[in-house]
């Protein structure tokens, strides 16, 4: 009910309110005479969360929908207390846990990327970008393991202490505490996945100062493109890093005609799993100006290098940041 944001208002996703409530029931019942507690509580509890959501009339009925469930299910001084507790000591340690993982993978790999660029240069753009890729997400998982163990770890103990609460009843609210973190840290890997090969062709080019260039107006090319930076000659040149060149490939593809009407030069591709970068892939693509850039001691590189009709199309990693200077001098 804390969570529901569609039949309810999500009220266990606000840290702020979840603690004014558990601690306004808890005086309640500290300075309550006993038989008036619990109609004190409810009615604190009442006032607390309509005052929270008065001026958003459009939630009212979802308001009101929580408030009728949780005075249908508080039917005891006890009722009462689990609500608090759940409020004070799953809720609002989740809240925290929750923030306390990263949002971008890249804070685990900045200074480690740059570390190997700045002792091995060009050569170690691979490891670079395929460490920024690993690095991150081992990171931010030691991350979520360590959040998890600190606040399952205090609630365990918390819970021991209350002789009131049996062990089936105590296997619960781990398992559900457990639960709903992982949800929550489910929820914040979706949105950190993707990002973090986005973010190491910007990290590459900031590190070797070459500028970049905006997005063509209204290009709508079946393909996405990190960044883009401007030739000498005035066309465009779009860098794209991607684990595989795998879903729907055979649509990752424009004409040359509307390469030539955006001024699109080259499209720069940096793979980092190449073993499905069949030979058709190669040839179709590579006839329309995009260029695969594989690590330098891919299987796929040395062989495609000395094919007659894929040559053209592959370069090694280590080779990219020349390239794209030769384009820009």
């Amino acid at each position: 009910m804390l969570i529901n944001n569609d039949k309810y208002i999500a009220i266990g996703k606000e840290p702020k309110l979840l603690s004014i409530l558990a601690s306004s029931l808890r005086i309640v019942a500290k300075e309550g005479n006993g038989k008036d507690t619990l109609n004190l509580q409810k009615q604190t509890l009442r006032n607390i969360i309509e005052e929270r959501y008065r001026k958003t009339v459009s939630r009212d009925n979802r308001v009101q929908s929580i408030l009728a469930d949780l005075d249908e299910k508080i039917q005891t001084v006890g009722d009462m207390g689990v609500f608090i507790l759940t409020c004070e000591n799953i809720m609002l340690p989740l809240h925290q846990a929750i923030a306390n993982i990263p949002n971008n993978d890249k804070e685990f790999t900045l200074n480690i990327a740059k570390s190997y660029l700045d002792i091995r240069g060009e050569l170690g753009l691979a490891t670079v970008i395929n460490l920024w890729d690993d690095l991150g997400v081992r990171g931010c998982l030691t991350a979520e393991r360590t959040e998890i163990i600190r606040a399952f770890t205090m609630l365990r103990v918390l819970l021991a202490k209350d002789k009131s609460i049996n062990e089936e009843d105590r296997d619960i609210v781990l398992t559900a505490f457990v639960q709903e973190f992982e949800r929550r840290a489910a929820q914040k890997r979706k949105k950190r996945a993707g990002g973090s090969l986005e973010d190491v062709t910007n990290f590459i080019l900031g590190y070797y100062k070459i500028k970049r260039a905006e997005t063509p107006s209204h290009f709508q090319a079946d393909l996405e493109v990190d960044n883009w930076v401007k030739a000498k000659d005035g066309w465009l040149i779009g860098i794209s890093c991607k684990r595989t060149i795998r879903e729907r490939w055979k649509n990752v593809s424009s004409s040359v005609e509307i390469y030539n009407r955006f001024k699109v030069k080259y499209i720069f591709h940096i793979v980092t799993f190449d073993e499905d970068l069949s030979d058709d892939k190669l040839t179709v693509l590579g006839e329309q100006r995009q260029i695969f850039y594989l690590p330098d001691n891919s299987r796929r590189l040395k062989y495609a290098s000395k094919h007659v009709g894929l040559k053209n199309y592959v370069r090694p990693i280590s080779q990219l940041v020349n390239d794209i200077r030769k384009e820009l001098t």
